[in-house]
């Protein structure tokens, strides 16, 4: 095992996002350990990204984890029901954030699948950010680990994989940086949430 040291994460939250590709998230629980290799980040910039939750700059509430060091777990429910992983980037004070998209599943897949029944086939099981954390156990209960503990944490690639740069989905709404290219997946992977229709190789 090769955890991220805790001083990658004190990056801008670009830099971490492509960092972070081809790194395994792990979470061990009761149950057993769950993992797969991250396949499709998103980058959240704070303060300067009216798509980010921190947009506002007003610490506090569910963004408060934010505004520490970067290397800690910030989870956010979608619709009420869907919770989503982020990975606190960037300097106390600095609110930036990943948002982990999509994985391939590497282990315990037999957990993953008694969590989510539904899915059918092994592309199916963590592609989106919903999907992952349900098969990995991931819920608001982690909100602020410390991802270099023994809970969750995050083990860093063997080699740097072939990315592309793609819109953020689903910010439309964001009227100044809606259409940034701060999706990053990682190239021809059949395990990404959605295929990007237009991305410029990095």
């Amino acid at each position: 095992m090769n955890k991220l040291p805790f001083d990658a994460y004190q990056t801008d939250g670009i830099i971490l996002a492509k960092r972070l590709l081809g790194c395994k998230l792990v979470h061990r629980t009761p149950d057993g350990i769950a993992a797969g290799i991250i396949v499709e980040t998103e980058a959240y910039m704070g303060l300067t990204d009216d798509a980010a939750h921190s947009y506002r700059g007003n610490p506090g509430g569910r963004v408060n984890v934010q505004y520490g060091p970067g290397g800690f777990a910030y989870i956010y429910l979608i619709y009420g029901m869907h919770s989503c992983m982020n990975v606190v980037a960037n300097a106390p004070g600095v609110p930036e954030a990943v948002l982990i998209r999509a994985l391939e599943p590497t282990d315990g897949l037999e957990l993953m699948y008694s969590r989510r029944p539904k899915a059918k086939k092994d592309t199916q099981l963590c592609s989106g950010p919903g999907k992952l954390c349900a098969a990995l156990s991931i819920t608001r209960e982690q909100y602020g680990l410390d991802l270099t503990g023994d809970t969750l944490w995050i083990e860093d690639r063997e080699t740097v994989p072939q990315m592309v740069a793609s819109p953020r989905i689903g910010v439309e709404y964001a009227k100044e940086c809606g259409q940034h290219p701060w999706r990053f997946t990682i190239r021809d992977c059949p395990w990404v949430s959605v295929k990007p229709l237009r991305g410029e190789p990095l």
